[in-house]
């Protein structure tokens, strides 16, 4: 068995490594009260994910991801690439692709502006600071993006929007509370500006139904009547966006 746990014992480990098509994958372990039987997930990006009952036991949770092997390798190998923020690199913004230029001047902001014709991305200080100075550049885009766009489509549906935030969900575009504080994904605004302004809808939609029902789609649709354009798009281009602003 090609198991390297931390732990031979009977108590659950926090991780555990599968060595699949010869390399070494480290599998988070969590208990969950609310969940009724083993699972296995994979993330946009992280490791993947061993989720065990409160009930559960080691040896059964061992046993079915030895279970699960040959289906965790071909997810993983279908998983989407990761781009980090480096010089040179082509990252979209507002669904248009821009190069990264590192300045090298040590103050300033970033700027989108054009080189020899190429849109491009230029981020003041040392290379090795791009990732954080561009990612923070990028959440205060989307933070004017999906606040305006919140706005209007909660002055549609006739509804108050309290507080918009910008997190990094693994798996989530976004999420609504129901005291009317959203929060979004800030990779949104690498995509086209219409999807970015499906899912504000779609959160602003939950401040009339906490549910996705009928009658949430309704809502959505009142907000958004071209909805589906982004719902779409970001089915088929959602785990690329993901890989965005990561380490390679």
């Amino acid at each position: 068995m090609n198991f390297l746990f931390p732990d031979r014992s009977a108590k659950i480990p926090a991780t555990a490594t599968l060595i699949l098509d010869g390399t070494a994958v480290e599998i988070t372990v969590k208990v969950s009260a609310r969940a009724r039987s083993y699972r296995l997930t994979v993330p946009h990006h992280g490791s993947p994910v061993l989720t065990l009952p409160s009930t559960g036991r080691w040896p059964e949770a061992e046993g079915f991801l030895n279970r699960h092997r040959g289906w965790l390798a071909a997810r993983i190998r279908r998983s989407a690439p990761r781009t980090a923020f480096s010089h040179g690199e082509l990252v979209p913004l507002r669904g248009i692709a821009h190069r990264i230029h590192a300045t090298g001047r040590l103050r300033g902001r970033v700027e989108a502006a054009e080189i020899e014709g190429e849109p491009a991305l230029l981020v003041p200080g040392e290379a090795v600071h791009i990732p954080r100075r561009l990612t923070e550049w990028l959440k205060a885009e989307a933070q004017r993006d999906l606040a305006e766009r919140s706005n209007i489509h909660a002055a549609t549906l006739g509804v108050e929007v309290k507080s918009v935030a910008m997190r990094s969900q693994s798996t989530r575009w976004g999420s609504c509370s129901s005291t009317g504080r959203l929060n979004y994904n800030w990779r949104l605004v690498l995509a086209p500006p219409f999807v970015l302004d499906y899912v504000a809808a779609h959160e602003v939609a939950h401040l009339v139904h906490m549910n996705h029902s009928p009658s949430f789609w309704k809502a959505v649709t009142r907000a958004l009547p071209d909805m589906e354009k982004g719902k779409a798009w970001l089915k088929a281009h959602g785990k690329v966006l993901m890989g965005y602003g990561l380490d390679s």
